[in-house]
């Protein structure tokens, strides 16, 4: 049980601060919600549902906020999104030894520190137009790696867009929620294929994360 974690009431405090800090730029919160259940020492089959789950709510409520401001690029976010929609599903699936987890985790949390410290930041006046072929691989990799992982990928899909010029920063933030809801979506299912189950304190920290929504 995640209650039996000790100072179980101190990550409940922490958590909605990092949902906070995700949801100013536009993420599900899934890369802060790992670490610091990694923190904590919680168990990876409990770490991966609960931060999918997390990002299926709050990533849903945010890409709302953005499609209704009117950024949000249909062609640029589908184009990622759909083939990821099958690689996530098979990450989600796979069960990988808890040693190399962490060692998987600790990498793409690289991309969340880096995105911090705004070096992903600067937005590119030269917009480049993406080929097809490489929205599909793009999505389909990060989607591979977000659904082994429990993440929702945004954290990767928005530098690799920034750094290649594929869009400006609000709108990649548009992008990247729906990319991170699919992909939290189809991974939790795959997982729940597998046999995953959630923790019923789960539900406790997506209301804490939702909360921050709605007064962020």
């Amino acid at each position: 049980m995640i209650s039996e974690v000790p100072y179980f009431w101190v990550f409940l405090g922490v958590l909605p601060v990092i949902a906070f800090l995700d949801i100013c730029v536009g993420h599900g919160g899934a890369s802060g919600y790992l670490a610091l259940m990694s923190l904590f020492s919680i168990a990876p089959e409990t770490m991966k549902p609960t931060a999918v789950l997390l990002n299926l709510f709050v990533a849903g409520i945010v890409f709302y906020f953005y499609n209704k401001e009117g950024y949000f690029n249909k062609k640029l976010s589908l184009s990622f999104a759909i083939p990821s929609i099958s690689t996530a599903y098979i990450g989600g699936t796979i069960e990988v030894e808890t040693g190399v987890y962490k060692i998987i985790l600790g990498v793409l949390l690289i991309f969340a520190i880096l995105k911090i410290l705004n070096v992903f930041g600067k937005e590119s006046v030269d917009i480049r137009k993406m080929k097809l072929w490489q929205g599909l691989l793009v999505g389909a990799v990060i989607g591979f790696f977000s659904g082994l992982i429990g993440i929702g990928g945004g954290i990767i899909l928005s530098p690799v867009i920034l750094l290649l010029h594929w869009g400006k920063m609000k709108e990649v933030a548009g992008v990247s929620t729906l990319f991170i809801w699919v992909n939290s979506a189809v991974g939790l299912a795959g997982q729940f294929s597998n046999g995953i189950t959630l923790n019923s304190q789960s539900f406790l920290m997506v209301a804490l994360a939702v909360i921050d929504v709605f007064f962020r």
